[in-house]
């Protein structure tokens, strides 16, 4: 790969931030986008997987990328591989770069696919290096201990550059493969902080403090880890890359994300979630206690088989009431039989007007029999995969699109 690279003649003449880790990097690029966008800067965000459309996984100044620029990326890079075999994730982050190499930025967020020694985005020395959190996650790839998978990702650090790592805990790995390249360690709880109440919140770092700021627009109780990572990152680059207490207040005001814990208008409640392991099912059933009382909560559950689904079954299983299991695509994609199998073994109910569990085609057949059963104060959370929002968010995006053309017709 870095030799079609080389062929390219790929350089970001522009700041670069590489944001890794098992959860949280959608939306630690997100808030660094917004942001950084309020602060009058030219961005680009590379982010993966997409959810209903290619384009979303390269945007410039917030907005998807043409299809037809993206194309010719993708030409260019088919001419200059030659007979050297590119993944599909080489070949869009390639595609992706050269996009941004030619679109005049000032900061390119670059989100890593997967770990980070091995990973595509990191062909790139990044000027600053986020790792937002560590867990166990694509175990088959990166370990199956939190210590290996913080080595492999720490490797997106580089020397005498700013390394900020998010978690609270992060691994010994981690911390002593930054320290041994001589990169700029930035750690939660020794080098950045923060505080709050229920009205407001307030941020330090090494020489900075950002006092009395509205909590982001993302919900979620872990938004705050991932916003103090950000807050390092941009006083780590204060010197080339300025960013003012209103930028950072508005960018964290209008900030905006799918899928994660998306809560949808309308009754009965739907939020979406990509929540795909059990660190991330976690965090969503801390999220869902935190939003009061319903006399039922309705799950569409869709999985990849080699997720650790047992865990994510314990930790929401007590909040969840009905189960509607729905099947996805692809050889990985744990069939919705051998799912109900899980939780029965696990212990959940089934059978009564109280507790069932339902197997499903797609998550929006599962999603339409849930808010056909679901009364009005009721909630129905959609989650386990990327795959399984997505197909919700396509199915009502062309369910929109419809409305719109026969209103015109009309």
């Amino acid at each position: 790969m870095r030799g079609v690279a080389q062929r390219l003649g790929l350089a970001l003449p522009c700041v670069t931030i590489t944001v890794g880790g098992t959860n949280g990097k959608g939306s630690t690029c997100a808030m660094l986008e917004s942001i950084l966008l309020e602060a009058g800067y030219r961005v680009g965000t590379y982010t993966s997987p997409h959810l209903v459309d290619f384009a979303e996984r390269a945007r410039v100044n917030g907005r998807p990328a043409d299809p037809a620029l993206l194309a010719e990326q993708f030409e260019a890079v088919e001419a200059a591989r030659g007979e050297v075999t590119l993944t599909y994730f080489e070949f869009s982050t390639l595609a992706i770069l050269r996009l941004f190499q030619h679109a005049g930025l000032d900061v390119a967020i670059l989100e890593v696919g997967l770990g980070g020694r091995l990973d595509a985005v990191n062909i790139v020395d990044a000027d600053c290096a986020i790792v937002t959190s560590i867990d166990i996650d694509h175990a088959e790839w990166l370990g199956e201990t939190r210590e290996a998978i913080g080595f492999e990702k720490a490797h997106i650090f580089r020397p005498d550059r700013p390394a900020i790592c998010s978690d609270p805990s992060p691994p010994a790995a981690l911390v002593e493969h930054a320290e041994a390249i001589g990169a700029d360690l930035w750690l939660f709880g020794r080098d950045f902080n923060y505080a709050g109440d229920r009205q407001q919140w307030s941020w330090a770092g090494r020489a900075n403090r950002r006092n009395a700021m509205a909590y982001p627009a993302l919900r979620g109780a872990n938004q705050l880890l991932n916003a103090s990572g950000v807050l390092a990152a941009l006083e780590s680059l204060r010197d080339g890359l300025p960013v003012s207490q209103q930028a950072v207040r508005q960018g964290f005001a209008v900030v905006e994300l799918p899928g994660r814990f998306q809560v949808l208008p309308g009754q009965p409640s739907i939020v979406l979630d990509v929540a795909h392991n059990p660190h991330a099912a976690a965090h969503l059933a801390a999220n869902l206690d935190n939003m009061g009382f319903f006399p039922y909560t309705w799950a569409v559950f869709g999985v990849m088989r080699d997720k650790d689904v047992d865990a994510m079954i314990a930790a929401l299983k007590g909040r969840v009431d009905h189960w509607l299991l729905a099947a996805l695509p692809g050889a990985r994609a744990a069939d919705p039989q051998w799912v109900a199998g899980r939780l029965l073994e696990a212990g959940v109910a089934e059978g009564t007007a109280e507790a069932s569990i339902g197997c499903f085609g797609s998550p929006s057949e599962a999603l339409v029999a849930a808010q056909e059963r679901a009364g009005p104060n009721d909630r129905i959370v959609v989650f386990g995969s990327f795959l399984t929002v997505a197909d919700v968010l396509a199915t009502r995006a062309a369910a929109n699109r419809t409305s719109r053309h026969g209103k015109a017709q009309r």
